[in-house]
């Protein structure tokens, strides 16, 4: 639901969104080095198996977005990550549309980068119940963000679909809180394994 399909947005919004993602791809790119390429291709497989899998919720379908937790693993990097799922959907499946990869990537993208950047400073092994409801927070919220953005540029491109943008925005909360809770676990677990992937030390207590 959160792909937007071809032919919805009006080229202002399509534009605006275009430059966003691409935007973001380009620092994603840039920070990519040799020893990032394994992590990043296995989050865009990750990606593109959870997004791909939809779950009916009344009128509409809800899917995991996963930009929270990517965006915490990835930083920028989560751009191309979240392209090459959102490609391959597009090109296999047909969810979304070519033309709104730019728009589809800044929605899905974006918010989690941002507030995995604010919250991955107070991420501590030795806090390791703060860390994952800090991590689980962010993660819905930007599952939220997300929901806004998608409903703010179809109302702005065709009013008439107003209307419907509610019912839409509605079935994202369900979702944040799935989100959430995978997100804290996930942060749990690599608290214990290997707490550098979220960048919290390796030592215990080495954080505040």
């Amino acid at each position: 639901m959160a792909h937007i399909p071809d032919g919805v947005l009006s080229l202002p919004v399509l534009a605006a969104g275009t430059l966003a993602g691409a935007g973001g791809l380009w620092l994603g790119v840039r920070q990519l080095g040799d020893r990032d390429i394994p992590r990043t291709a296995l989050l865009a497989a990750v990606f593109f198996i959870a997004s791909s899998l939809a779950f009916p919720l009344g009128p509409t379908s809800i899917h995991l977005l996963l930009g929270g937790l990517i965006g915490l693993m990835l930083g920028w990097k989560a751009f191309p990550a979240i392209l090459v799922g959102l490609l391959l959907q597009a090109l296999l499946f047909g969810f979304g549309g070519l033309t709104v990869l730019g728009v589809d990537l800044a929605n899905m993208a974006l918010p989690g980068v941002l507030l995995a950047m604010a919250v991955r400073p107070l991420i501590s092994a030795a806090h390791p119940l703060r860390s994952a409801i800090l991590t689980g927070l962010a993660a819905a919220l930007a599952v939220l963000i997300t929901a806004g953005l998608v409903g703010m540029e179809i109302a702005l491109s065709e009013p008439a679909f107003a209307p419907a943008v509610g019912v839409m925005a509605a079935a994202y909360l369900p979702l944040s809180i799935m989100e959430a809770l995978v997100t804290a676990f996930v942060t749990l677990y690599l608290l214990k394994v290997k707490p550098e992937m979220i960048g919290a030390s390796a030592m215990i207590g080495a954080n505040p």
